[in-house]
């Protein structure tokens, strides 16, 4: 019986069953104590595997997802932002409009929830196994920028192709060049029915010419981002200044 289980750990150990490996003797344990079937000991060991891996492929996803994880869902207020609004992001947790390649645009002063509401929409499908990337606009750019000048662009945008989601958060709240437009622009072409983009902007479409610089420019990209897209408007006081006025009543 020992020769079995010693042969049975080295064969785990060979198929990269690493969890299975160190559940296995209590699972055996178990089993004989139970008197389980063969089945169900083969089914709780695969279950248990199953499970592990889905667990650290999880933590995976929230690690390479660069999203600042003290913004979720559960600390957002929802009663402040309108029923439209309340509603809409509601419906995209399922994550159905990843599978359709459409856009989540949010639209709203500063500080009105913009980046905590897709941030905490963006953990919740990690959660069900989905790759979503945050990046601010400014980080964004700088990233495809040195992949121009090195010769790798094509390369990191197959790399962000991968994700079934790319957050691009604030785009508009920093001016940037024409030269940096313009491969922002070459993601969003790239990415253009063929996976999800999740933004944010203070700017209404009506001021997107201030972004890209270029009237032809600017009618392309949102062209792109609103043919198949959900949108978002959360017109609310800011959450910062709501704050603000709340110490300084406090402190009178």
């Amino acid at each position: 019986m020992k020769d079995f289980k010693k042969k049975n750990m080295l064969l785990m150990k060979e198929l990269c069953l690493s969890s299975m490996k160190s559940y296995y003797k209590e699972a055996v344990e178990a089993a004989q104590k139970n008197d389980v079937s063969y089945d169900e000991f083969l089914f709780e060991l695969l279950t248990h595997e199953q499970s592990e891996r889905f667990n650290r492929r999880i933590e995976r996803f929230l690690k390479e997802s660069k999203l600042p994880l003290e913004k979720t869902l559960d600390n957002y207020d929802f009663k402040r932002i309108p029923h439209a609004a309340r509603q809409k992001a509601k419906a995209i947790l399922s994550g159905y409009f990843l599978s359709k390649n459409e856009n989540i645009l949010v639209f709203g002063n500063p500080g009105s929830g913009k980046t905590h509401l897709l941030c905490g929409v963006a953990r919740e499908l990690i959660l069900n196994n989905k790759r979503v990337l945050f990046s601010t606009c400014s980080q964004l750019v700088q990233q495809l920028l040195i992949s121009k000048r090195e010769l790798t662009l094509n390369k990191t945008l197959k790399k962000l192709s991968k994700f079934d989601a790319v957050i691009i958060d604030d785009i508009g709240y920093v001016q940037h060049n024409r030269t940096e437009m313009e491969v922002l622009f070459t993601f969003l072409a790239d990415r253009y029915e063929r996976g999800s983009i999740m933004l944010t902007s203070n700017l209404p479409f009506s001021k997107w010419e201030k972004i890209f610089k270029d009237p032809m420019v600017t009618t392309a990209a949102i062209d792109r981002l609103i043919h198949h897209s959900i949108i978002i408007e959360l017109n609310v006081e800011s959450y910062r200044l709501k704050h603000a006025k709340e110490n300084l009543k406090e402190k009178k």
